[in-house]
């Protein structure tokens, strides 16, 4: 960093939080300790120096007029939104005391912590929180609405989260961009991209939708809603069919090459073609492409995972890379996340071995349910922090009958008065990025960062870490565990033994701000095999999976809600609803603060289907089917092919015309493997207001 003249000024190293592959590192410009600027740090390799649309706001969102400041108690009733301010004393000491009436009457088990990935630091994310939870014996959580599926269905396949390293997709001649909107949700990998387009390489876009990074890639393949292992297995056909394959590479470092030549020589590219409503011939000369042209690269993400077989589609995807042996190039394979690179100890960090045996477990994606169904014992509190489920959470008329419970207490940790604040027993005002220190990995890069806290908390806002650090104190947990500092629990989590930390230190950390693995500068993680599975190949058949009770061989699993699959269902609610991320938010995080940079919610439709249904341009059209509706205004565009309905998201539900978000229509339903949420799994009709 240069020199600052001016001793009134300080910039701060920091790192990006949020829930995205990038996880910048940040610059901090702070003036008499309040922060006027964020910037990309431009000597990191991934960051270069920019931050997007979202996070280079993050000075207008730590100081918004909205923020939570203070402990408040709820006086009105829920969503009414009248509050009282407390005492932190006054709010710790509520919490402890229906806990504690709680566990008396119905045990620890009815007690239910709620978080995601508010904060992807490791210690907001899940470090003294989870130690409390697990010491009183509340149901754990299985958190899953985001990755599972797809992190299993890879896992099986490749053996953990490791892959290409984005750094190395500048050398690529081929890159598929697979169910990924880069420039939206990894716009850091775009400048490597570009520098592979400047030396000839080609860009495919495959996506149901055209996409901002559809738009500007070299082809666009715009194939069904979760057909993607169909049209796998037709890249496979063609393959094998027309002697493509890497035979050595197959032979050495593969398991089960017979089992999938069989399974693919099923998929024909007329069947596939069917399935996909792609062209057989378009089918042929993009299998012969990718299989002819070194080092080929995909890059998945897990819009491709959030349907009834989104699990079996990323492994099948998965198996590209082996057949044609694209793995032997530091610039071929294929990244879904590099997250599985980071050898952490995450058992110091969490301490499950403070869970007591027979402990249940609730899937996040079933909360509805949870909070709705008579159980053993039924869920009496809720604490939620890093996470808004009253507008992520599928099923929602289920998720807000239960939140509406009188006999329901619940707690929110929070920055904003979001959507499930509105029910909250107590509010409790949480801290941001620049206000805490937090450490940090990656799932899009190779580097640890840390984040140096750059200004002081802003009213009484505490992090996640304090806040469970005091309720433990309050319930008399004594173990050590609970007296450890931030620092020392960003240590524990660093404890390893495995090469790839070595010299990553805490203090290394804070004095260079982020340092890379000790992983090669050209990373070719399966270049001669040594895959991290159970036989130490790439599994194109899987024993773990067929002891699972699923198929070992890669193979399609038509969406759950489709004609294919559901022609009744189908027949009357005709179109499927895609919800990718507006462009301007995180989840649900910069709704309430970038929303002016977003033409407000709505409903793209292909100009076909609103004439169909007397739909005009900006009617406010009412989205439906058995579950639930929303309305917003409509927008014809031939982005969305006929037959598909896209809303960018997620709007909080208060922020909507009629209060009500896309996850009205959402099912709790579960994907095929991981527990995952079927977000893209959705038929609806549409109809004009």
């Amino acid at each position: 960093m240069a020199p600052v003249s001016d001793p009134s000024i300080k910039i701060i190293r920091g790192a990006c939080p949020h829930d995205c592959p990038d996880t910048c590192a940040m610059l901090v410009t702070v003036q008499d300790g309040t922060a006027i600027k964020v910037g990309g740090d431009p000597a990191h390799p991934v960051t270069q120096g920019f931050l997007c649309a979202k996070v280079s706001h993050y000075i207008e969102r730590t100081y918004h007029k909205d923020r939570l400041l203070y402990p408040l108690r709820r006086v009105g009733p829920r969503g009414s939104g009248k509050w009282e301010r407390i005492t932190w004393d006054a709010a710790l000491d509520e919490i402890i005391h229906k806990f504690r009436g709680i566990i008396a009457e119905y045990g620890p088990q009815a007690i239910l912590p709620y978080s995601y990935s508010g904060s992807l630091g490791l210690l907001m994310y899940g470090s003294m929180d989870r130690r409390f939870f697990h010491k009183m014996g509340a149901s754990l959580l299985d958190r899953t609405i985001c990755a599972s599926a797809g992190s299993q269905g890879y896992r099986y396949t490749v053996g953990a989260s490791i892959g290409t390293d984005p750094e190395q997709y500048a050398n690529a001649k081929l890159i598929l961009l697979w169910g990924t909107n880069t420039l939206t949700s990894n716009p850091h990998l775009w400048p490597f991209i570009k520098r592979a387009r400047a030396r000839g390489a080609r860009v495919v876009a495959i996506d149901p939708y055209r996409s901002r990074t559809a738009q500007q890639c070299d082809e666009h393949i715009a194939l069904n809603v979760g057909t993607d292992a169909a049209l796998a297995l037709g890249l496979l056909n063609v393959i094998f069919a027309e002697g493509l394959e890497d035979r050595a590479y197959l032979r050495d470092y593969t398991l089960g090459e017979a089992a999938l030549r069989v399974r693919a020589a099923e998929y024909s590219p007329e069947r596939v073609a069917e399935i996909t409503g792609i062209q057989p011939e378009r089918i042929i000369a993009l299998a012969r492409e990718y299989a002819t042209t070194q080092p080929a690269v995909i890059r998945i993400n897990y819009g491709m995972q959030r349907h009834a077989g989104g699990g079996m589609a990323v492994r099948t995807v998965a198996t590209l890379p082996a057949v044609i042996g694209s793995w032997r190039y530091p610039a071929g394979g294929i990244l879904l996340s590099t997250s599985g690179t980071f050898p952490l100890n995450f058992d110091a960090l969490e301490r499950p071995d403070l869970v007591p045996a027979g402990t249940r477990t609730i899937n996040m994606n079933e909360l509805g349910n949870a909070l709705t169904t008579a159980a053993d014992p039924p869920i009496k509190a809720l604490f939620v922090y890093s996470a808004n489920p009253a507008a992520v959470n599928p099923d929602l008329e289920r998720v807000h009958q239960g939140l509406m419970r009188d006999d329901l207490f619940v707690v929110v940790h929070e920055q904003f008065p979001t959507d499930t604040a509105e029910y909250a027993d107590l509010l409790l005002p949480a801290t941001t990025q620049l206000e805490h220190a937090d450490i940090h990995k990656a799932y899009g890069h190779m580097y640890m960062l840390w984040n140096e806290a750059s200004i002081a908390a802003l009213g009484e806002t505490l992090p996640n870490t304090e806040l469970f650090r005091r309720l433990a104190a309050r319930m008399g947990f004594d173990d050590p565990c609970f007296q450890e500092s931030d620092e020392d629990m960003a240590r524990a989590v660093l404890r390893s033994d495995h090469p790839a930390l070595e010299g990553i230190t805490l203090e290394a950390l804070k004095e260079h701000g982020w340092l890379r693995l000790n992983v090669p500068e050209e990373f070719a993680p399966f270049a001669e095999g040594n895959f991290p599975t159970s036989s130490g190949k790439c599994e194109l058949w899987s024993e773990g999976m067929a002891a699972a009770g699923l198929d070992p061989v890669p193979t399609f699993t038509p969406p759950g809600e489709s004609r294919q699959s559901a022609p009744e269902l189908a027949a009357k609610y005709p179109l499927a609803l895609l919800t990718p991320p507006a462009h301007h938010f995180l989840n649900t995080t910069f709704v309430n603060v970038l929303q002016r940079y977003e033409d407000g919610p709505k409903l793209e439709i292909n100009p076909a289907d609103a004439r169909a249904r007397g739909i005009g341009n900006d009617d406010m059209v009412r989205v439906f089917n058995g579950r639930g509706s929303f309305k917003v205004p409509a927008a014809l565009t031939d982005r969305v092919k006929p037959g598909l309905v896209v809303a960018p998201s997620i709007w909080w539900r208060k922020l909507m015309p009629d209060d009500k978000g896309v996850n009205h229509t959402t099912s709790q339903a579960l994907t095929d493997m991981g527990g995952g949420a079927t977000f893209y799994d959705n038929l609806v009709e549409v109809e004009k207001v």
